[in-house]
């Protein structure tokens, strides 16, 4: 495949991945888990990319977490230990998991009776024990046990059923979506659940070997959370909008980007660029704010960020131009950052790398479904 020079060069939309601000945030992040002693195990969701997930290796994570077969096959190649963080798998889906080779170390994480006798069965069927961490809702309301009574009755289930071995807790607080210092505020109560729990397994005479939990928004609060010896960070390798927004980064730490050609500019106070909901994804942010509007649309131009993407169609994607003087030629090609990263990657299948104008190579996204 030949690559061009600039980033400029490649054909629209592209998927681009600024590899220094990448290595930034892996530093930041395994130098703070190895502060706290916490253990490092990012989530595939972002990358979707086995290459992408050496890169993590390297800097010191202890392996992936995945939510997808795609995922699992993908990262399976390059990792020893996968935590599948999704709480039911088909029978169908688990044989194809469960065939990889016995050096990948398979952990689930579940919330019912049903997914765990499912999951004991296939492993039965392919003769291997696996791990399990029973999952707790801790907030979010989407998925996980919330009763920590049926939480330990769960554990209990899971130490005596047969090719299951019980490891611990799975938590995620995706409902802290707050810029500080609300943020702080939500700390508090979510370290105090994740003590009831704990607390609870260990006097039932189950205590937890992992508690697996963090988020990008409260990863450098994780060590407020009382328990947590694992993180599961998705989104702050490359960051996006809304990790910028939650101030769970700076702008200038937003590595991920898609670069666009203004194809039209025939409407006052707007220009037309060729990446549309089909190269951004139509998310609105998502998080709580003092003044909602800070949110409005669906990106922003990378070097411009008062410059939104308003409105998007599948190819056709609006950014309002009226209040700035910015007066980009036909032809002229910017980059957008999404609101949210994980979306936007699932559509492409590469990632460009780049470094200030250069192209340096690239990394397929082999688990996208595109």
């Amino acid at each position: 495949m030949a690559i061009p020079d600039s980033w400029r060069g490649l054909e629209t939309p592209a998927a681009l991945v600024d590899v220094d601000r990448m290595e930034k945030n892996l530093r930041d992040t395994v130098a703070y888990c190895r502060t706290w002693g916490l253990s490092y195990r990012p989530h595939a969701k972002t990358h979707k990319s086995a290459e992408v997930a050496k890169e993590q290796l390297r800097q010191g994570a202890i392996g992936l977490t995945v939510a997808t077969v795609e995922e699992a096959i993908a990262i399976s190649r390059v990792a020893d230990d996968l935590l599948l963080a999704y709480p039911y798998f088909g029978p169908g889906k688990l044989a194809r998991i469960l065939s990889f080779p016995d050096r990948v170390r398979l952990t689930f994480g579940l919330d019912s009776s049903e997914a765990l006798r499912g999951l004991s069965i296939a492993a039965a069927r392919r003769g291997r024990t696996v791990g399990v961490l029973v999952e707790a809702d801790v907030g979010l309301k989407r998925v996980g046990i919330h009763d920590v009574e049926a939480l330990v009755r769960l554990a209990e289930e899971a130490c005596r059923t047969e090719h299951i071995r019980y490891r611990g807790l799975l938590l995620y607080p995706g409902h802290v979506r707050l810029p500080p210092p609300g943020r702080d505020r939500a700390i508090r109560p979510l370290a105090d659940r994740i003590g009831t729990l704990t607390r609870a397994l260990t006097d039932a005479g189950f205590p937890p070997e992992v508690v697996s939990g963090g988020s990008t928004p409260t990863l450098f609060q994780s060590h407020q959370m009382g328990g947590v010896t694992e993180v599961r960070p998705g989104t702050g390798i490359f960051h996006d909008r809304t990790s910028a927004l939650l101030e769970a980064c700076a702008w200038t730490d937003c590595a991920y980007s898609v670069s666009t050609t203004v194809v039209s500019r025939t409407i006052p106070g707007q220009v037309v660029v060729d990446a549309g909901s089909k190269a951004l994804g139509k998310e609105t942010v998502n998080g709580r704010f003092s003044d909602p509007s800070v949110a409005d649309g669906f990106g922003c131009v990378l070097d411009r960020p008062d410059l939104r993407v308003t409105a998007l169609s599948e190819e056709h994607g609006v950014i309002d131009t009226s209040d700035s003087g910015w007066r980009p030629k036909v032809g002229e090609v910017v980059r957008v950052v999404p609101n949210h990263v994980c979306v936007s990657v699932n559509l492409t299948g590469r990632l460009w790398q780049v470094r200030e104008d250069e192209v340096l190579g690239s990394w397929e996204v082999e688990a996208s479904r595109r």
